[in-house]
């Protein structure tokens, strides 16, 4: 027999595989073993072509090797044959003795900067000598001192309150701990789909094999949870939340905007801090809600990303009123709706994981639920779904139960689309433990609690105002979002501070998103002064052009700003020659100081109209149009004045 030649091969970070160079390659992995045809003479770039078919990979996100430890690395650039590669020549016998793995990981994945700082961490939960069972001296160790593993049940069950799931990252500890390392772990997602390029029969319906048949599901409680805690940062945020339900009686949807934390309370851990909610348009009546296009979405993202925020969830009311006078809501013992809408948001939020090969594994994405409890009172509560709902909502196998929101009912296989068999498991009257099909099934299976907490100490990531700034897509309350809004803000906040005065969420997006004059390009150095809570930033931004012309603008609405000299522009203030010029009531032409008359109606009775200065700044001696006031032509802006004065009333703004 001939020596066999081996090389090691590795998918995306870590697979091994095993094979022979003469004629065959055996490949194995936890999937079986696999044979690729090759020869000696063959180039490296076409031997990985063929490891890249055979494993179904579609793109180069793997590695070979030469050795088993991991050197000697084979690339396609390399014009090399297989037998020039110096590959390690070993007897017959070591086929048989030596045995491959296969460890699917994703190429180039880059996980939250929170699962980056877990996974460094020893998670080992430490435990002082007890001074009755231990026996052993201050430096040794026995059972009852030994450290515990994070994800040991018994710990967690002893917990007040008992802990129900142990964090992800304890997950993972569990999987690769052991022996092996870990080395055939692969956190795989569920597929309920046929999959592609069978082609030994006919499509669906017409045929299907086991090959590409997907196999049946069998429902389990989930031992894990992505986040382990929900935290307001302050009783305010939820507080203005709630306020659109009080005044209307209507259910609301939010956005929740915060950051990814450790949660110190469960080893290894995870916390959402929750520090502003975006209300996006939409249309909610005391029974349902109805979301619309918000064509802000991609900006508001842009803009929490540069505050440091991230949206890690989502919030919805659920309240019924009950008396009014004791401001008491009707307890809820249905709070298990929305299973499709939690698998949806969990879907389109998917959690990046090194160890899957799909590059990600679950979602951190959280639901928070504003409802009655038991005593009558509103009750912040958190949930997720499991994986196996996501998998099933993702690929359209779930449908709901309109009479009964707390169960679901399974998908039949149809011409259209193949359902695979959706099991769950259940006592029976005897206490014997049976298998049922899912049609329908409790979604309590698939439904996972998050404790829902605010802080005893408050953080303010934002300031609180008593005085708030209006929040966006609340027409319907009549507050709305304009300078005349923003001018009454800045007038009602005379914080020293200008940072404190700024720091508001939606004042922010406002600044950004307002169609008169957005920030977007010219706003980043308040971002990141609002980020880093440094004045020093906020000062600089508010001496430029843009504030100055913002003050302008808030100034001609009727509400005095107070301090106006003090956040004037650069080289000097504008305080001094805004105060003097005056605005035409008809058109809010800026005029000169010392003129009785506005210059724009008198050009209009010679038949004229001065040319439109397009500059911000107001030179002495000249006028000019208030930045952003009209949008038109001067010849439109003048037909709109002449009618103004016909009919006796201002001409609307383009704005």
């Amino acid at each position: 027999m001939e020596p066999a030649t081996w090389a090691c091969a590795r998918q995306e970070s870590n697979v091994t595989v095993l094979f022979r160079l003469q004629q065959i390659i055996r490949v194995q992995s936890p999937d079986g073993v696999k044979r690729i045809t090759a020869t000696k003479r063959e180039t490296a770039a076409a031997f990985l072509k063929k490891v890249a078919k055979e494993f179904g990979f579609q793109n180069n996100g793997f590695s070979v090797y030469v050795n088993r430890n991991k050197t000697g690395e084979i690339t396609a650039s390399s014009n090399k044959s297989l037998n020039l590669l110096k590959i390690n020549l070993a007897g017959p016998s070591s086929e048989m003795e030596t045995s491959a793995m296969m460890n699917l990981k994703a190429p180039n994945v880059v996980e939250d900067e929170i699962d980056q700082y877990l996974s460094r961490q020893d998670g080992k939960i430490y435990r002082s000598r007890d001074p009755q069972l231990c026996r052993h001296g201050p430096l040794g160790k026995c059972v009852h001192c030994v450290p515990l593993e994070p994800f040991d049940e018994d710990y967690l069950n002893h917990l007040e309150p008992p802990v129900k799931h142990m964090s992800f990252h304890a997950y993972i500890r569990k999987l690769t701990g052991g022996a092996d390392k870990g080395k055939f772990v692969a956190l795989e997602n569920i597929s309920c789909k046929i999959k592609l390029g069978c082609e030994g029969h006919l499509p669906w319906p017409n045929g299907i094999c086991t090959k590409c048949q997907p196999s049946a599901i069998t429902l389990n409680r989930q031992k894990y949870r992505h986040v382990d805690n929900i935290m307001f940062e302050n009783h305010t945020v939820a507080d203005r939340f709630l306020d659109f339900w009080r005044k209307t009686g209507n259910q609301h949807f939010g956005y929740l905007y915060g950051r990814y934390t450790e949660h110190k309370d469960i080893p290894l851990g995870i916390r959402a801090e929750v520090a502003a909610i975006y209300e996006p348009p939409q249309i909610g009546t005391q029974n349902s809600l109805e979301l619309l296009e918000d064509p802000k979405a991609e900006v508001v993202d842009e803009i929490a990303a540069k505050l440091g925020l991230r949206k890690v969830g989502w919030i919805f009311t659920d309240l019924v009123s009950e008396d009014t006078r004791k401001g008491t809501v009707r307890y809820s013992r249905n709070k298990r709706r929305g299973v499709h809408h939690r698998g949806d948001f969990q879907n389109k939020h998917p959690n990046m994981c090194r160890l899957s090969p799909d590059g990600h594994f679950g979602s951190k994405f959280v639901t928070a639920v504003a409802t009655g409890g038991p005593d009558n009172q509103v009750h912040f509560e958190g949930y997720q779904v499991s994986n196996q709902c996501m998998a099933l909502v993702r690929d359209e196998c779930l449908l709901p139960c309109k009479d009964a929101p707390e169960l679901g009912y399974a998908k039949e296989s149809s011409s259209e689309q193949y359902v695979p068999d959706v099991f769950y498991k259940d006592i029976d009257k005897f206490g014997n433990e049976i298998t049922q099909l899912a049609r329908p099934l409790p979604v309590e299976y698939l439904i996972i609690d998050i404790t829902t907490t605010f802080p005893k100490d408050p953080v303010y990531t934002f300031s609180i105002s008593q005085n708030p700034f209006p929040i966006e897509n609340r027409d319907v309350l009549g507050e709305t979002q304009d300078f005349h809004s923003l001018a009454t803000y800045l007038s009602q906040n005379t914080s020293a501070m200008f940072l404190d005065t700024i720091s508001d969420f939606h004042l922010l997006l406002f600044l950004v998103t307002n169609e008169v004059m957005p920030l977007q390009d010219s706003i980043s150095l308040l971002l990141e002064a609002v980020r880093t809570r440094n004045e020093e930033l906020a000062q600089t931004w508010k001496k430029s052009e843009q504030w100055a012309t913002i003050e302008q603008l808030c100034s001609t609405v009727g509400v005095q700003l107070p301090g106006l000299q003090e956040y004037g522009a650069v080289g000097g203030s504008s305080h001094a020659a805004t105060a003097a010029m005056w605005a035409c009531e008809h058109c809010t032409f800026m005029n000169q100081p010392g003129t009785g008359h506005c210059e724009m109606a008198s050009a209009l009775l010679a038949g004229l109209a001065p040319a439109r200065s397009e500059a911000r700044d107001v030179e002495p001696g000249r006028s000019s149009w208030r930045a952003g006031a009209a949008l038109g032509s001067p010849a439109q802006e003048a037909s709109r004045h002449q009618a103004s004065l016909e009919d006796g009333a201002p001409p609307s703004r383009g704005a």
